[in-house]
């Protein structure tokens, strides 16, 4: 019994451990892959973000459209040339998505993962895998990516350095922090989860939602949403897989923010 409990609390650290400032500290120069030097802000983009907020624009409002029927309330609150945009994108065919089909087929709505393959050519999706105790990872589902994809976002809330994190980060591996030391809470369950649904709820205007919380759940409306599940990449830039930090513009389409997966836990605060 006495060595099952102390094998149970050794298991525990062994997850928490990367929590504690303490011991990030005092090991922080014994394994130098976790930490990934960066001169400048400029330099850690593997692709601009102009290309980064032009796919998310163009999945965003693929995903508004395929939903069109629903966002009916939305509309109302939009200025008259938004609205018109939409309309107009109604009545012609997209390379991509086929609007045209959609308006006459409205009883057969897309899926979300349809919707991405249809925009950007590959769609992607959260399983188990099928090593042994691997747990859950990202799987290409169909199509194939080209480099410098926009593959996924980390979803999850946004929390400046000053702020507490300290109950939501016991037992939890899917904090990210950023390089100027903002965290990203990526877990979709316990007090995190919570957490992000208030601030969800908090930040709401009218019927106008600033941001997803879809990706809590099995049934995800952005189905890039999945990014706290991609494995950490290596330091070089050059691997398959990279995180790059992007801040969503202020004029960022009001009507589109609800596919964000992102929200701060400050409301006087944006990321």
């Amino acid at each position: 019994m006495p060595g099952r409990l102390l094998r149970g609390l050794w298991q525990r650290w062994r997850r928490y451990k990367y929590r504690f400032v303490p011991w990030i500290a005092l090991n922080l120069n014994h394994n130098p892959r976790t930490v990934r030097y960066v001169p400048e802000e400029s330099k850690d983009k593997v692709i601009s973000d102009e290309d980064v907020l032009g796919t998310l624009l163009k999945v965003f409002q693929a995903l508004f459209i395929n939903d069109f029927n629903k966002q009916s309330d939305i509309l109302t609150m939009l200025p008259e040339t938004v609205k018109s945009k939409y309309h107009d994108l109604l009545s012609v065919q997209h390379p991509r998505v086929k609007l045209l089909e959609y308006r006459h087929q409205q009883q057969n709505i897309f899926k979300p993962e349809e919707i991405l393959y249809k925009t950007l050519g590959f769609s992607v999706a959260r399983a188990t895998s099928s090593l042994i105790s691997a747990g859950k990872g990202v799987f290409v589902t169909r199509g194939l990516v080209p480099k410098g994809a926009v593959v996924a976002m980390y979803p999850g809330t946004v929390y400046q350095k000053y702020e507490p994190i300290f109950f939501q980060s016991i037992g939890n591996p899917f904090i990210f922090r950023c390089l100027d030391g903002v965290l990203v809470d990526g877990n979709d369950k316990g007090i995190s989860k919570v957490v992000y649904r208030s601030c969800n709820g908090r930040d709401r205007l009218g019927p106008l939602k600033m941001s997803d919380s879809t990706w809590l759940t099995s049934e995800i409306c952005n189905p890039l949403a999945v990014g706290q599940y991609v494995n950490n990449c290596s330091n070089d830039r050059a691997a398959n897989v990279c995180y790059q930090e992007f801040d969503v513009p202020a004029v960022f389409p009001i009507e589109l923010k609800q596919y964000l997966p992102n929200i701060a836990y400050s409301c006087d605060k944006q990321r």
